[in-house]
């Protein structure tokens, strides 16, 4: 276990120092492409899962099996590219949820508490589209719900009795669309400032009607055409620029450069948005010396406790194994971009966490061992890693 000092790198991918994390190789077996955070087994201490193993805090040298094991070759692919932590059953023990594969079904492992028992399988929908489908908050409940599209029809599903073992009925939000299977880009947020959450994709952002008085069923959500991209990552609602309303944040195209974040203006009396590069779109550019390929996956917290949400993101390995997609062989790194504002104008300065793991289909991102920082959880085709973020060494 080594504390890794985020110094600055000559070249392609160079950074300032700002923080410390302690960098933990779950294995360095190919098991998934995700990772989650939660405490397994009640015991006050954060752990992990990847794959088919949780690994219990603070070391994380110890694991605990899920559901039945299988090491995969990282120049193929796993059965596992979503992980979600969430308590399904309400029973106040963190469950496990577990897309196989774009386009199959998700099911969700009940938590049978402590270190021992069966983790019991439920379906959930057999039908899962989306590279990256997520669990987030639709309704505004406080709850999660699956986000998803199915058959081209962007929507979400909950728990269809308070038990969650019953198969889960799919929302449907908009029109039949041309998605398939392998979509990139999707988010949830309050795009327009109304206190309903929407829904976004690559193509736009779906705006959340009013609830319907007596029980009707409420209309198909409207559509706001937009190009965040042609496919990138997980899409962010953050208020970038500070004006008060909500701005979006993702990568440009999974398997190759940028990463932008989408100002929120006023066009026509609607909404518009204007894109500003953090990272080129163009391999041969770069922020401050940085440039990778592949943000696969994108996250946002408070990383250094500002105040302002951060972007957490790296280069994903092997997406299509050794020779597939730009700079397959590259680094496969893993960032923090620190936002800043100052007199208008925003910044982003990026901050090296690992040069060694890079990211997956998802980044976790959550105060694993209760110091309220940020730390990370990411899962690829070169393993399970855990950073645990130290003070800053500004």
């Amino acid at each position: 276990m080594a504390l890794l000092a985020l110094a600055g790198a000559a070249g392609r991918a160079s950074a300032e120092t700002a923080a410390g994390f302690e960098r933990f190789l779950l294995t360095d077996t190919f098991h998934a492409e995700a990772a989650g955070i939660g405490d397994f087994d009640g015991d006050g201490q954060g752990d992990v899962v990847y794959g088919p193993y949780w690994y219990a805090g603070p070391d994380f040298k110890e694991r605990f099996e899920i559901y039945a094991p299988k090491d995969f070759d990282p120049n193929q692919y796993s059965n596992n590219f979503m992980t979600a932590v969430a308590d399904i059953d309400a029973d106040g023990k963190p469950d496990v949820l577990v897309n196989e594969w774009p386009g199959k079904e998700v099911n969700w492992f009940r938590n049978p508490g402590g270190r021992t028992g069966t983790w019991t399988k439920h379906l959930v929908h057999p039908v899962v589209d989306n590279e990256s489908p997520d669990w987030l908050d639709v309704t505004g409940d406080g709850r999660g719900e699956l986000v998803f599209h199915t058959g081209g029809v962007l929507g979400f599903a909950g728990p269809a009795d308070k038990t969650g073992t019953d198969r889960w009925a799919f929302r449907p939000c908009s029109e039949r669309e041309a998605w398939g299977q392998y979509q990139h880009g999707l988010g949830v947020g309050d795009v327009n400032g109304d206190g309903r959450p929407d829904l976004l994709m690559a193509g736009g952002w779906w705006e959340q009607p009013a609830p319907v008085p007596g029980g009707q069923t409420p209309p198909t959500w409207n559509k706001h055409p937009f190009p965040f991209g042609s496919g990138g990552a997980q899409m962010h609602c953050s208020d970038v620029d500070g004006d008060g309303d909500a701005d979006v944040v993702t990568s440009l195209v999974a398997h190759g450069y940028g990463l932008a974040w989408f100002e929120q203006v006023k066009k026509d009396g609607g909404i518009d948005f204007v894109p500003h590069m953090i990272l080129p779109a163009e391999g041969e550019q770069g922020l401050d010396g940085v440039q990778f390929s592949q943000l696969h996956s994108v996250a946002m917290a408070d990383m250094d406790g500002d105040g302002l949400e951060d972007i957490v993101t790296g280069k994903r390995f092997w997406a299509h194994g050794p020779k597939g997609d730009p700079d397959p062989g590259g680094t496969p790194y893993l960032y923090w971009f620190k936002l800043g504002r100052k007199d208008g104008v925003v910044t982003w300065t990026p901050y090296r966490i690992d040069d060694a793991s890079g990211v997956g289909t998802q980044i976790a991102v959550g105060d694993i061992n209760g110091d309220h920082r940020p730390d990370i959880a990411v899962g690829n085709k070169k393993g399970g890693f855990v950073f645990i973020q130290k003070p800053g060494q500004k």
